[in-house]
Parts: C-alpha cells; structure tokens; sequence
C-alpha cells in the first residue's frame, strides 16, 4: 500500500512543474540507505507468518506436518504481499515517484496471519492522475495475478472432512470472485462433508482478504488512489460515505446476530460471537481515522490517533474476552465504551465534518479511455472480493 506524505496548506499542487530532484529518473544519494531495515522487516514478518501458519494447523505444533504446512502457508502469503507492493514500486519508479523499498509488518499472536501486510512510502508529489491510477492500482492487480491461481491450486487440493471434524474450525468469508474459483476447481463435497481449506488456500484467501481491504475507496489506499484518479475530487465525498458506510455494516451485522438468536429463543447468550463477527468492520473504521490522522495537519482533527489506538484496542480485547468468558458486567462496560468512542468520534472525530478520508490534490486532467478501464477493473475486483462477514466464529 503506497502512501504519499502529509501536505501542508502552501505546498505547490500538483499540476506543477515538478522540481529537478523529481524528474531524476535514478534513486537519490542514500535514497535506499535503510535497506538492511526493509530485510530485517521482511526477515522478521517471514517468522512471524511461517509461525502462525504452523500454530493454525490441524496439527500439533511439534509435528513436522504443522511446520510444512506453516512454510506453505508463508511461502504463498508472502509472495502475495511482494508481488503487490513491488507493482507498487516499479510503477513508482517508471513515473519517476521516489519510492521506498517495502516495509513488511510482522504482527505475531495478534494476527491471525502474522502480518499487517507492508507498505510503501513515496516521497515527493504524483504529478498526474495517470501516474496516481499506476501506482494505485499496480499493487493490487500485480498481486491478484499471484493470489487467484495459487486459490485455484490450493482448493483443489484441499481435504473433504466430515462436518464437526476438525475442532475450533472457523468459517471463511465466500466473496463471489472465489465462489467462481471454487465452481471450477474445488472438489465435489457430499452430504455431511466440507471443505478444509489447505494452507495454500487459506494463504491465498488472507492476500485477497488484504487485497479487498487495501481497495477500500477511501483516504490513501490503493482504492482511494485509484478512485481519486477517475473520479477527482468528487471521491473526497465517496470516501467519507464509504467510511461512514464500515460503521453501519458493524452495527447490521451485529443486530442481524442478536435478531436471528431473539427469533430461536436463544436471547443474548452468543453476543460475544456475534460481536466477534462483526467487529472486523468496527476495527477498520477507527483504523481508516487513524491513519486519515496521520496524513494531515494537526489542527484538522482534534481526537488523536493514540485516542483511538487505545480504545480500539481495548474494545477488541475485551470483546475477546467475553467471547471466551462472557458476563453480563463485562458487556456492560464493552457497550460502554463503544459508545464513549462513538460520542467523541461525534464530537471530535470523523462522525462530524471532517477532511481525515480526502486524498490530496493530483492533477486535473481526465484518464484516458485506456486508464478509466483499468479503474473500473481495479474497482470491479473490490467488488468481487467483497465479504460482509470475512471470518465466521
């Protein structure tokens, strides 16, 4: 995921002459100095992915099985992930952007995959939306051409289990574009069966699942660049929609479990599932405003990024906990919180008039026929990937 640096109000627009530095088509002195950084980072989330992948397995961590297994799951992810941030990096490079090599995000225990994913950071200005469009949707279309035949290979050498087979097992999100892969190359599964997805599936599945989030049309992801080239500055508007949009998809999610239970009788007793189910789109929302924080000026916003942090956080580790041991006063207080985060959001924060999704200025004139094609493709894959729900409990 590229991310341009935070522009101050008398900065030079786009549309520009660039300067000389940036016209330079070769790297500047030291411009790649912190590579041993980037390795270390890319060393340090290998371990972290091989890891995790070895502790989700069926089998037990000791086994040889669960470390292979582990490696094949690192193996795919992590392909995934370098194909899509250098399709960042060389469109960077070919639109003479300064780029940094990628940053790799190891994330042990927390994630479910070991990683945040990476990021890359551009320096300087995009001078033209065809350069933004590039750039932006590079990343994601470079590692969809890696993510969908691996799917293809590992759900055709996935297991037939019997139904309640395999303990603790969670169900995966099914957005279209997969439920296509599977009509073609997923073996058939009788009555009573299912599919255990293998390591190389899942690990295909998580890079679409971070693919699908990185097209989010908001703010400076990949679907904020891409949607800001076709659309302009019209997509500032979209983008404080689709923001908004996340927290409802909590909140429907959330009543649609709890409905379903009233209607079997079963009460609040799963709340914690259901939470649980829904709090990806919660997550993500206060994820966007942090990182909307982080890319303007401070006087912009008034609720810090490390408010949010916090809070967030601590919701989704109690949430956790009342998942596991649920009590009445520890919903309590979660309900509480959410809604002391949701009142400063409405009085400080993103539930107001705000700037934090818009995406800089980028030039003004319009993509053509070509480039819009290619916008609409990169937007049409958010779409095919889309879950509502990414991970049942």
């Amino acid at each position: 995921m590229p991310s341009l640096p935070p522009r101050s109000s008398d900065s030079p627009l786009p549309s520009t002459t660039p300067s000389a530095d940036n016209l330079d088509s070769g790297p500047k002195p030291n411009a790649n100095k912190s590579w041993r950084t980037n390795l270390a980072l890319f060393a340090a989330t290998a371990v972290s992915v091989l890891f995790s992948g070895a502790a989700g397995d069926m089998a037990p961590l000791s086994s040889r099985t669960a470390w292979v297994h582990g490696a094949q799951f690192a193996g795919t992810l992590l392909a995934i992930l370098v194909a899509h941030e250098m399709g960042h990096f060389i469109a960077a490079r070919l639109h003479r952007v300064e780029a940094s090599l990628p940053f790799f995000l190891p994330l042990p225990l927390l994630s479910p995959f070991g990683t945040l994913g990476a990021v890359i950071r551009m320096r300087g200005e995009i001078p033209t939306r065809s350069a933004l469009l590039d750039i932006g949707a590079s990343g994601p279309l470079a590692g969809l051409t890696v993510a969908i035949p691996m799917y293809a290979y590992g759900i055709a050498h996935s297991p037939v289990v019997a139904v309640g087979a395999v303990e603790g097992a969670v169900e995966l999100g099914e957005p279209v574009l997969l439920r296509l892969i599977d009509r073609l190359a997923a073996p058939a599964v009788a009555e009573g069966m299912t599919l255990f997805v293998s390591p190389v599936a899942f690990a295909a599945w998580a890079g679409m699942l971070i693919t699908w989030i990185n097209l989010l049309p908001v703010g400076q992801l990949d679907g904020g660049h891409v949607a800001y080239a076709l659309f302009g500055p019209r997509q500032n508007r979209i983008a404080q929609g689709v923001h908004r949009a996340m927290l409802v998809f909590f909140f429907v999610s959330l009543a649609g479990g709890l409905g379903r239970d009233s209607a079997a009788g079963l009460g609040l007793s799963r709340i914690g599932l259901h939470v649980g189910n829904a709090i990806f789109w919660l997550v993500w929302f206060e994820v966007i405003a942090i990182l909307g924080s982080l890319s303007v000026q401070a006087e912009l916003h008034v609720l810090r990024p490390m408010t949010r942090v916090v809070a967030t956080l601590g919701l989704s580790i109690v949430a956790s906990a009342g998942r596991e041991k649920p009590t009445v006063f520890l919903w309590v207080v979660w309900f509480a919180g959410l809604t002391t985060l949701l009142a400063m959001e409405r009085q400080w924060g993103v539930l107001r008039p705000h700037r934090l999704t818009d995406h800089p200025t980028t030039g003004f004139e319009p993509l053509g026929y070509g480039r819009q094609a290619v916008a609409l493709l990169t937007l049409l894959f958010f779409l095919l990937l889309f879950m509502p729900t990414p991970i049942v409990m």
